[in-house]
């Protein structure tokens, strides 16, 4: 039998990690079968009990149970500790671990998929939430030139950047006016629902790189606007989620996939 594996969240019927996963199995020669689960809103610990109890060895966690996984994991990483979330559960006899790979993915997007070095880069950060708290570590990591965390709300931006070391800025949208920076990357919602973060003119700066977590869409009003701003290397967040996924993959089964044929398979499924 092969070693079961899973994403669960709600809804779940969308993901792509199945196919990621059994790309990585294929390509790396490992036995698993990895499925789709869908929880009840009210009931991710059950659901999660009883694929583990099923022999299920590990679970990707995607929306809305991450916090619930990091409450639920009984073993934490530090980048689930920082991330106060938890996207990926390994099952290790009794024990239950809690990892967050999102982080890990967007920063294995930015320099191996896209060529773009975070190190010594003004780097612009949209939204306060839990999309934005997952990659803040592995950002400061980097040692970026800057690091500004700009929301809606000036006060949630401040706690978050307060809760990491390593002297994070706070700004509101419109305190923006006049900064320019190397990399933006939006972690609002706001393209769920088709709107614009309210950013001001002129925050990319030359050669900039433009870069929504979301993916799977037509053009973002933020793509559409960096490209108006004249910002001519865009990014979506398909490669974030490959990334990550290789992460998970990593942590489950000791080996490391090649992501660059998955990713360009999906890309070539989408165009």
């Amino acid at each position: 039998m092969p070693d079961r594996y899973a994403v669960i969240g709600n809804p779940v019927a969308h993901s792509k990690s199945p196919q990621i996963h059994a790309e990585f199995a294929h390509q790396t020669g490992q036995d698993l079968a990895y499925e789709r689960l869908l929880a009840p809103t009210d009931a991710f610990i059950a659901t999660a009990n009883a694929f583990r109890a099923g022999g299920g060895r590990g679970l990707n966690v995607t929306l809305p149970f991450k916090g619930e996984a990091f409450r639920y994991a009984g073993r934490l990483s530090e980048s689930a500790r920082a991330a106060q979330a938890v996207n990926t559960l390994k099952f290790e006899g009794d024990a239950t671990v809690g990892d967050n790979t999102d982080g890990a993915g967007l920063v294995n997007d930015l320099e191996r998929n896209l060529g773009r070095a975070v190190a010594g880069a003004r780097v612009l950060l949209l939204g306060a939430g839990g999309a934005a708290r997952g990659v803040i570590r592995p950002l400061i990591e980097r040692q970026p030139a800057q690091l500004v965390i700009a929301n809606r709300t000036l006060a949630k931006a401040q706690l978050l950047a307060q809760s990491f070391r390593g002297g994070i800025e706070a700004s509101a949208y419109a305190a923006l006016a006049g900064r320019q920076f190397d990399l933006v990357v939006n972690a609002t919602s706001a393209s769920l629902t088709g709107e614009l973060p309210p950013l001001p003119p002129g925050v990319f700066a030359r050669g900039a790189l433009a870069y929504d977590m979301m993916y799977g869409m037509d053009e973002t009003p933020f793509l559409a606007f960096a490209r108006a701003e004249g910002t001519a290397t865009l990014a979506d967040g398909l490669g974030m989620l490959v990334e990550q996924a290789a992460e998970s993959f990593f942590i489950w089964r000791g080996v490391r996939p090649d992501t660059a044929p998955v990713l360009k398979l999906l890309r070539q499924a989408t165009a």
